[in-house]
């Protein structure tokens, strides 16, 4: 009989990229365990597990196997992968170091069911695979110019590459692998902290479009930033900015909102001589779940209501088109719905430059696909974790997806034609296709 084993193609892989799992040399229709451990940078431990029948030949192929139990069912190649849960309460996955490691995954397969604490019984086989957030040609620059802070990606090459700002919401601080993964993909991501980073101030209190001005003028000035236009990706807090940003700012040429609002909620808005103050909030409408986390989907007050029409984004003077992505499951924001408000907005000045993309089952914190879903988690500030929702299986079909809408979109809006610029084409090309 010959030995069990254990494959995944590519072992090493970027984090957005699919792999194919399989097992040869079982006994025929034998049950099996697979477990996937992985440990964050901080050393906190993430684990699923899925039970799958080997075929008469003793094989086994995620891509065509169903599982029949676990942490999923079904057939569902990336399975193990996105149904990762952290064995720390409230904890959010966040790749920090994104230039100089992986995250490691072990995957090991037990020849039963096996339900009992990891360790206690040696596994048939193992195998080790690497999810990358970057590139080793990928170029990373500090940004501490003027007022803005943050890190700049930049493809390899001479470009001029798409310029993306990459805003995340009420996390604060400096995060940066969505923006390494998009660079890796052909563009040049400034991700912008905008409070708890640096000097910046610890706590949001106002935000000033001109720091977002400031930066995207600094991401165009670059030589190998494409121009006359960047586009914009955002999430949560970062979709409020990011929206408002194409309704005022000239240089943005392309936006896409995930989860977001479309008016100005909990802090005022300031552009030049423009103030606009927010829409206000209910805190006695906070709920607190079963587990302990706060769920603020009713807290914000209604953009639709007469007296809150001050705080409504413009999105009728948006320059380029805008792409909305909502999770139906969000438990933090009542997204669809502020998304829908957009459109009927664009739609009554003749406008059909906006695009809603929505997900039943997935949460408010849709990521660049494969990774977990994230149903609750500490906040910055906050006494108490938040609520975000979504279904595991739901939210991963959300992300995938999306993802590769973002990327089409931005290619589409971005990226010059061949009249335009015939010699940076083929540069462009050869980025998209890593």
């Amino acid at each position: 009989w010959k030995a069990t084993e254990l494959t995944v193609t590519p072992a090493s892989a970027l984090a957005d990229e699919p792999v194919h799992i399989q097992a040869t040399g079982l006994p025929p229709l034998q049950m099996v365990t697979l477990i996937a451990t992985m440990k964050d940078d901080k050393g906190n431990l993430y684990r699923s597990r899925a039970f799958y029948r080997a075929n008469e030949a003793g094989e086994l192929d995620l891509k065509r196997d169903p599982a029949v139990g676990g942490h999923y069912t079904g057939v569902h190649p990336m399975g193990l992968l996105w149904s990762l849960k952290s064995e720390k309460p409230f904890d959010r996955l966040i790749k920090r170091d994104v230039m100089n490691t992986p995250f490691w995954i072990t995957l090991d397969l037990y020849d039963s069911v096996y339900i009992h604490k990891v360790g206690k019984v040696q596994p048939k086989a193992s195998q080790v695979m690497q999810r990358w957030f970057s590139s080793p040609d990928l170029q990373r620059v500090p940004i501490r110019e003027g007022r803005v802070r943050g890190a700049l990606f930049l493809p390899p090459g001479e470009g001029p590459f798409p310029g993306l700002l990459d805003l995340l919401g009420g996390i604060g601080g400096l995060v940066e692998y969505r923006a390494s993964l998009l660079a890796v993909r052909g563009f040049a991501v400034l991700t912008l902290a905008y409070f708890a980073y640096d000097d910046l101030p610890k706590q949001l209190e106002e935000v000033d479009l001109e720091y977002f001005e400031e930066a995207a003028n600094l991401l165009l000035a670059h030589p190998k930033v494409q121009k006359p236009g960047i586009g914009v990706i955002s999430v949560s807090k970062g979709a409020e900015i990011g929206l408002a940003m194409a309704c005022y700012l000239k240089q943005v040429a392309a936006t896409v909102c995930i989860n977001g609002t479309n008016a100005i909620h909990e802090f005022p808005l300031r552009y030049r001589d423009l103030v606009i103050n927010p829409i206000p909030s209910y805190p006695e409408r906070m709920q607190v779940n079963v587990e302990g986390a706060v769920r603020i989907r009713h807290f914000k007050g209604d953009p639709r209501d007469e007296r809150n029409q001050h705080s409504v984004l413009p999105v009728e003077k948006a320059r380029g088109p805008i792409l909305f992505v909502v999770g139906e499951a969000d438990e933090c924001f009542n997204s669809k719905e502020y998304a829908e408000q957009a459109l009927d907005q664009l739609r009554k000045h003749g406008k059909s430059s906006g695009r809603m993309l929505a997900y039943p089952g997935a949460g408010h914190l849709l990521e660049p696909h494969y990774g977990p879903l994230c149903y609750m988690s500490w906040s910055h500030g906050l006494f108490l974790p938040m609520l975000w929702g979504g279904d595991p299986e739901g939210h991963a079909a959300a992300q995938e997806h999306s993802w590769q809408e973002i990327l089409k979109f931005f290619r589409q809006h971005l990226v010059l034609s061949r009249n335009e610029f015939p010699g940076t084409l083929k540069s462009l090309v050869k980025s998209f296709s890593v």
